[in-house]
């Protein structure tokens, strides 16, 4: 695993990443369950680390405003002390330039910091962009493989329906059939009787389709009668 990150890490050198946990964006990529306790520990450092770093740059322009007052001090006390030089005038010369100095060794120090934390910070946003991937794709290999179980399951079922519609068709035409060939034998009287003790609703409906069914079928032979030459 480290051998994958050195060669990620090296890939992604150049490469501008934006800080992860600044971005909304990155916060939608996960639910609750994914957001695993390592993202978290992640996630918590990093913002950690942007803290510090904007209290650095806070502390830094504080120290370099008190270091321009206490030199524009100096100026003032060496131009009193020219003119009249005291004891309590080195002293507070001497004051300004011993906070001068720490002033200095704190901006160094600030300094150093500054230009570390941006280096840690890449580097961090880096490997939590690398877990996120890790995350992320691992979701869609599991959602692919539910894909794959889905579209299976939908092609059984367009299968299955195909045959129940042909079924379905098959069984219609027979009801069809049969209620007509026993139109023709029993005649409209009987079947009426029977279609109002075994489903009334739907034996009027096909009587009236086997009605109609049969008036056309005698229309027409009617019209091919009369059609036909005489012999």
């Amino acid at each position: 695993m480290e051998r994958t990150e050195e060669i990620f890490q090296s890939a992604l050198a150049d490469k501008k990443i934006p800080i992860l946990t600044l971005d909304h964006k990155w916060h939608k990529l996960f639910t609750q369950q994914e957001y695993s306790s390592k993202i978290k520990d992640m996630e918590c450092e990093l913002n950690g680390l942007l803290k510090r770093q904007g209290k650095v740059n806070t502390k830094n322009r504080e120290i370099r405003a008190l270091k321009k007052k206490l030199m524009d001090e100096i100026v003032l006390l060496a131009d009193e002390m020219e003119k009249s030089p005291t004891l309590r005038l080195e002293k507070e010369m001497e004051t300004h330039k011993r906070l001068v100095n720490e002033c200095n060794e704190k901006l160094e120090a600030c300094e150093e910091e500054m230009l570390e934390l941006p280096r840690q910070i890449v580097q961090l946003n880096n490997k939590l962009m690398l877990e996120t991937m890790e995350v992320c794709y691992q979701k869609m290999h599991e959602n692919t493989e539910d894909l794959e179980e889905i579209e299976e399951w939908i092609r059984n079922i367009r299968r299955e329906l195909k045959k129940k519609v042909v079924r379905k068709q098959e069984k219609e035409m027979m009801n069809h059939q049969l209620y007509s060939y026993m139109h023709d034998i029993f005649g409209a009287e009987v079947i009426e009787i029977f279609d109002m003790k075994y489903n009334p609703e739907e034996g009027r409906g096909q009587k009236k389709a086997a009605v109609q069914e049969k008036k056309e079928t005698e229309e027409t032979e009617t019209e091919n009668m009369a059609e036909a030459p005489e012999s």
